[in-house]
């Protein structure tokens, strides 16, 4: 069948770090992640636990709520920065619309 894609060793720590040091409850930091709608809160504690590993696009929204890049919570040489939220802010250019491309 392949070989399973590695998995960072320190990511279940990483995503527990984060919501501690910002405060966040379980259920808080699902609101925070914009799930809350569509996930229960037990999916954080399975994310936290290293039960479950979260989607890129989970790691992409911890990354933007804590203010750090996404390098800083998967990457296992990295550490989280000392006080979160960190200072990163993106402002990364975006795709024209289609309809405005369409039009040109």
């Amino acid at each position: 069948m392949g070989n399973p894609r590695p998995k960072p060793e320190r990511l279940a720590d990483k995503l527990r770090e984060i919501r501690l040091a910002l405060g966040f409850s379980q259920t808080m930091m699902l609101k925070q992640l914009e799930k809350e709608e569509r996930m229960h809160y037990g999916r954080i504690s399975e994310y936290e636990g290293g039960k479950r590993e979260p989607t890129l696009m989970m790691i992409l929204q911890y990354a933007r709520v804590a203010g750090v890049h996404i390098e800083d919570i998967v990457d296992d040489e990295l550490d989280l920065p000392e006080k979160l939220p960190g200072n990163v802010r993106y402002q990364g250019l975006k795709r024209k619309s289609a309809s405005r491309t369409r039009r040109q």
